[in-house]
């Protein structure tokens, strides 16, 4: 019997057997309980936690995958997957055994999100991580196939709230904060370099080599919960160096000589509130439209396109981990090459078609 009373008849404890994660038989046992249903209360959850199948339930299975997760992804990505889930799949889900979860199930489910009407965005992040908790599942849990994909998910990439500035709206921009050199050398770098404003803030004058006029991007910056936050780029790719023009270079050295900032300080001790402020004043001043901040990477990438720059020479300059993901992101701005393509196969054609034959 795995529950019992011990020797003195008063208390309880737990002894099980299980198997751990390389198969093994191990023995557990756990003394001095007051009633025998806190005794089985803790077999249950001990027994729970050391299921390596699916009949755990999707809150136990969320809670191994919380554990995973947060070892390997930066703070903020860990933070909006842990409230996606406990906001919209746990309540609903979480009593459940895993291999109850049907697509039928999760139908109904998105049945329910669909009712709240909630932008196509996040109905695609809720059922992007809700398909990553079940994929988990399926890799680690023996989960036979992820029910969310039969399912099929909801909502879909948006894509319709990019903006961006032209070069011209730009100018009229910088204009109107001509008078404060920290905005226009704040904006400058943001427009001309396609950096993340996590990684302006994190930079130091060390990041900056104005011989080669190039910053080196090592790590991003965060402020959460009142506290500094630095972590690597969000992505191999994006630890890069971005080239920019010398007049650029030089107002970065001129701030820094007028700052005496140190070669390890922070060259922007601020968070991105202050960035949002001046940004939301500029736009008043100067009639251009309202865009978010991280609107002008999409700014710099637009005008790099616009240039005729092929998408690999942008993805690595934005830190792109796949170009896949800048032609997501930036197909509709590539112009269609379809008639020139035609144009140049007539030319070619003509060139070597046979000589018609004499009359």
């Amino acid at each position: 019997m795995s529950v019992a009373k011990m020797k003195d008849g008063r208390r309880w404890y737990v002894s099980v057997r299980y198997r751990d994660w390389t198969g093994a038989v191990r023995q557990h046992k756990k003394e001095g309980f007051p009633r025998q249903c806190d005794a089985k209360s803790y077999e249950r959850a001990f027994l729970d936690r050391q299921n390596t199948g699916p009949a755990m339930t999707v809150e136990t299975l969320y809670q191994h995958y919380r554990a995973d997760f947060r070892l390997r992804l930066r703070p903020s990505t860990a933070e909006t997957k842990e409230f996606l889930l406990e906001r919209y799949v746990l309540p609903a889900l979480g009593a459940l055994p895993v291999r109850e979860v049907t697509p039928a199930v999760l139908r109904t489910w998105q049945g329910e999100l669909l009712r709240q009407a909630l932008s196509p965005g996040y109905l695609r992040s809720i059922s992007s991580q809700a398909s990553a908790l079940f994929g988990y599942a399926v890799r680690y849990y023996g989960l036979p196939e992820n029910p969310c994909r039969l399912a099929g998910s909801l909502g879909r990439r948006s894509r319709g709230n990019m903006s961006f500035w032209t070069v011209e709206e730009f100018h009229r921009f910088l204009a109107a904060v001509a008078e404060d050199p920290l905005s226009r050398l704040l904006f400058s770098l943001l427009f001309w370099t396609g950096m993340r404003v996590g990684e302006l803030l994190a930079l130091t004058p060390a990041d900056f080599d104005f011989s080669a006029h190039s910053i080196s991007i090592r790590r991003t910056y965060q402020r959460r919960h009142r506290q500094d936050f630095f972590s690597p780029p969000k992505t191999p790719n994006s630890r890069r160096t971005i080239y920019i023009t010398p007049a650029l270079s030089r107002q970065v050295e001129d701030y820094i000589a007028q700052t005496g900032c140190l070669p390890q300080e922070r060259l922007f001790p601020f968070t991105e509130h202050l960035i949002r402020g001046r940004m939301a004043r500029g736009c008043a001043r100067s009639g251009v439209k309202r865009i978010r901040i991280h609107d002008l990477r999409h700014s710099h990438a637009s005008f790099l396109i616009e240039q005729g720059f092929p998408p690999i020479l942008v993805a690595q300059r934005l830190g792109h981990e796949k170009i896949e993901t800048t032609l997501g992101t930036y197909a509709h701005l590539y112009p269609d090459k379809q008639r020139q393509l035609v144009d140049a196969l007539t030319v070619w054609e003509s060139r070597y078609a046979p000589a018609s034959p004499p009359d």
